[in-house]
């Protein structure tokens, strides 16, 4: 980065980070999507923004960003993260449920955009090749603008969420074969084809770019399956012992960034890699764990990612010839809309969904930058047209929550419909919906996952030793690695849709920590706790929970039973005693308890823990 005088070269991470910290909060409270916070973040630290007035106030550099090169670099894992998240909630198994929208719907959509924009191109006078590069880059969406977006509209989980990703998935996957086509077309280009003096020999070099990328691909695939669980075992394990949050964390950088460099080595692009890496890990018990650990690095990258592209508007060019630049962009976004709402329509999508689907992908993506770039290099693509179609493509993924708006109007207008998508195509429901949680999954919590599933009632457990949540797992059991004690790792759970929290585990302290955690997220759940014994269970009852079971109460009341029938008492008369007795127990531990209001505010929760 540029330096200006003593601790310099750290001016543009300040300027971003304080953009992030002032810019976008303001555009929150303005209702305004993020996203655009950090894109207009972008345009006024850029060369076009502040960088002006400097020339009459000189301190103003200090505010703008005059690296936009390693900005670019930095923006290039923001989107990797992005896809690493995206495979973690994923699967492999929720990818096979949606082959139909990915390679039917998400293949045709490329498929179309790219030819109709290919002519399009050639009627404005382009050559065919030059035509073919441009459609092929431009027909693809802006992964890092689309699903946060949805993101923050709740649309994610929705009919037209997943067929959104779908496509953006598609989209992902056919950008290395896109990259190899254009290396293909410029050795086509510069052979002569169709003047008869064509050699195929001039092929071999592009072909053969294909082999380390299949080679790259299935490394990651057979050493992720291979490496990752253990790795992260050996970190839970450290963790267990005290050393700290910070490995896991680290472990969790290095799948991402280490993936998407050895995808990048193979020639696939680093999104794809980190995209498998996160597939892969999705079928671990290490899954919540990884994505709260990754989570805040994903969102402030992605806000380079954003900063980048409104620093690369050219806002002198734009100006020079608006017409064409504007122009272009509308044309390709509606033209695109289009296209993809016949293609959804075609795939069996309603009108609603469509609608959404076409409206979230008509603009450009951040592909077509990486895309159109490799034509330049290639000497296929014209320079100054390349340019202009760049700025278009810029600004219409500007438009991108703009047009989410849009949708959000049209649907509300239009009368509700009914699901079309074929039952095959649809993704699995959430893994936690409407489950129990069960928190500690040692002897306890196991036998209570047992008469669970006796009964017919579906259970995730979460435990914090790595060991136990292993032997849970090879035991076929629905069990991650983590720390139910973080909001964040409930969440990530599903508690919002959970039916009951069960707590099993026998460190007081804990359960009490995840008691509070639990009722700050959901008053209304029904909670049950393990006590150690009646002290213990009057302070969980003043912490909120629905029932606690003390350790010794309940001994007794066992011993009790089997007391009394071994000595002949007819058996309904010793369960109807001991049910009272458990009853009167239960009275007497939550008249013992502080008021019950003032203790369930979350203040208060934290002052009674503290206590």
């Amino acid at each position: 980065m540029a330096t200006h005088g003593g601790g310099g070269e750290y001016k543009d991470l300040v300027v971003f980070l304080a953009a992030a910290g002032v810019v976008v909060p303001l555009f929150n409270r303005l209702k305004i999507s993020p996203v655009l916070g950090f894109l207009a973040a972008g345009v006024l630290l850029g060369p076009d923004g502040l960088a002006r007035l400097s020339e009459y106030a000189p301190w103003l550099s200090w505010l703008t960003i005059s690296d936009a090169t390693q900005i670019r670099s930095l923006s290039e894992l923001g989107v990797a993260f992005l896809l690493f998240m995206i495979g973690l909630e994923l699967s492999w198994e929720r990818l096979r449920a949606m082959r139909k929208l990915v390679f039917g719907l998400g293949l045709t959509q490329v498929a179309a955009c790219t030819v109709a924009l290919a002519a399009v191109f050639v009627f404005m006078g382009q050559p065919l090749v030059s035509a073919a590069v441009l459609g092929m880059g431009l027909a693809l969406s802006s992964t890092a603008v689309v699903m946060p977006v949805m993101a923050e509209r709740g649309r994610i989980k929705t009919t037209a969420g997943r067929a959104t990703f779908s496509i953006l998935l598609a989209q992902d996957l056919v950008v290395a074969p896109i990259l190899i086509t254009v290396t293909v077309l410029a050795a086509l280009a510069q052979s002569g084809v169709g003047g008869g003096d064509f050699d195929p020999a001039v092929l071999r070099p592009a072909l053969f770019t294909l082999i380390p990328a299949a080679i790259g691909l299935a490394l990651l695939v057979v050493l992720g399956r291979l490496v990752l669980r253990p790795m992260f075992r050996s970190v839970a394990r450290a963790k267990a012992k005290g050393q700290g949050q910070e490995m896991f964390i680290a472990a969790s950088l290095l799948v991402v960034v280490g993936a998407g460099v050895a995808a990048q080595a193979a020639g696939l692009s680093m999104s794809l890699g980190a995209l498998i890496a996160g597939l892969l890990l999705a079928e671990t018990e290490f899954r919540r764990e990884v994505e709260i650990s990754i989570e805040p690095f994903k969102g402030l990258l992605l806000g380079v990612f954003f900063v980048g592209v409104g620093i690369s508007l050219d806002l002198d060019a734009v100006a020079a010839d608006p017409v064409a630049v504007f122009g272009l962009a509308v044309m390709l976004t509606l033209l695109k809309a289009v296209l993809i709402f016949g293609a959804a329509r075609l795939w069996g999508l309603n009108n609603r969904t469509a609608i959404e689907t076409a409206l979230v992908l008509g603009p450009a993506g951040e592909f077509a930058f990486v895309i159109l770039g490799a034509g330049l290099v290639e000497g296929i693509a014209s320079p100054a047209f390349t340019r202009t179609v760049l700025m278009a493509a810029t600004i219409s993924i500007f438009t991108v929550p703009l047009m989410a708006v849009i949708a959000d109007r049209l649907l509300a207008r239009a009368a509700p419909a009914a699901p079309e998508l074929p039952p095959e195509a649809l993704e699995p429901p959430s893994a936690t919906s409407g489950q129990v949680l069960i928190v500690g999954f040692g002897r306890v919590g196991r036998l209570v996952g047992e008469m669970l599933t006796e009964h017919g009632q579906e259970f995730l457990a979460i435990d914090a030793n790595p060991t136990t949540v292993a032997l849970g797992r090879r035991e076929g059991a629905n069990v991650f690695y983590g720390d139910a004690g973080r909001t964040e790792m409930l969440q990530r759970c599903g508690i919002d849709t959970a039916r009951a929290v069960v707590v099993t585990m026998d460190a007081p302290a804990k359960v009490d920590e995840v008691v509070v955690a639990t009722r700050s997220l959901r008053p209304d759940l029904i909670l049950i706790a393990r006590a150690r014994d009646h002290k213990h269970a009057a302070r969980l009852y003043a912490l909120g929970v629905t029932d606690a079971v003390p350790e010794t109460t309940e001994a007794s009341l066992q011993l009790a039973e089997n007391t009394l029938v071994d000595l002949g008492v007819p058996m309904g008369l010793v369960l109807a005693s001991i049910h009272e007795r458990r009853d009167r127990f239960r009275k007497l531990f939550q008249e013992s308890m502080p008021d019950s209001d003032a203790v369930r505010s979350p203040r208060a929760l934290r002052s009674t823990l503290r206590r």
